[in-house]
């Protein structure tokens, strides 16, 4: 099973995304920065179309002035037999779409989430966050993927990295493709790792992979889980 996980930026050229997405042979996909109200940007019918299942979480900030409606979402082309979405903080509204997918006879609890972006900077309300986030997270059969908008050596990851197995590592790069991704970092180069996808223990991954791609900000993510050894895990 391939896992890819990708902030495809409120501002994404749609039709590179469209062109990588089709192409990338994922069964599970966590995006962030989702919007259900561009028709420009139809990522959610477009996937449909592609048939993947989704769950949506909207989120409401205001960047720059500018209001924007998005959000984190999770498509599978596994049936979604549950679905939940979950405010972990209404002060900056940051959210996780949650999808209880069937495999088989067993059940993936798929989420995918974006936090608060700091400037790679050290966060009290990151922090909270993560903490919100940890709370709602079954014991087992775990994947977590997102924009975490935080660096490897940060509070929020050494938190995340207590309860679930990071798949890649602290070498691997994933922002920022475009300067404008953030004003006020004004990043000249890829030079940053903000994203992850993190499993329970109880999953095997391997070939973690930084995707290649000028369609968002951020570069997509992709993992492979090992399914034959999560099906003959006792139950």
């Amino acid at each position: 099973m391939k896992i890819l996980s990708w902030n495809i930026w409120v501002d994404c050229h749609f039709e590179e995304l469209k062109c990588f997405l089709s192409e990338s042979n994922v069964d599970i996909i966590g995006l962030q920065e989702v919007k259900d109200d561009d028709p420009e940007r139809d990522v959610i019918g477009f996937l449909k179309k592609l048939g993947y299942e989704y769950v949506f979480a909207k989120t409401e900030q205001i960047w720059n002035g500018k209001v924007y409606r998005h959000g984190p979402a999770v498509f599978s082309k596994f049936p979604i037999v549950n679905s939940k979405t979950y405010l972990i903080d209404k002060e900056d509204e940051r959210a996780f779409a949650r999808a209880d997918v069937k495999v088989d006879d067993r059940i993936l609890h798929i989420f995918s989430t974006h936090l608060i972006h700091t400037h790679q900077k050290p966060s009290k309300q990151q922090e909270a966050q993560v903490n919100e986030l940890i709370k709602q997270l079954p014991k087992d059969n775990v994947i977590m993927m997102g924009d975490f908008n935080a660096t490897p050596e940060s509070e929020a990851i050494k938190k995340m990295r207590e309860v679930l197995v990071d798949t890649g590592k602290d070498s691997d790069l994933t922002w920022s493709v475009y300067p404008e991704g953030c004003p006020a970092c004004n990043p000249q180069s890829i030079d940053a790792r903000l994203d992850y996808i993190f499993i329970s223990k109880d999953i095997k991954s391997k070939n973690f992979k930084v995707e290649e791609s000028t369609a968002s900000d951020h570069l997509p993510i992709s993992v492979e889980i090992d399914m034959q050894a999560f099906l003959l895990i006792k139950k």
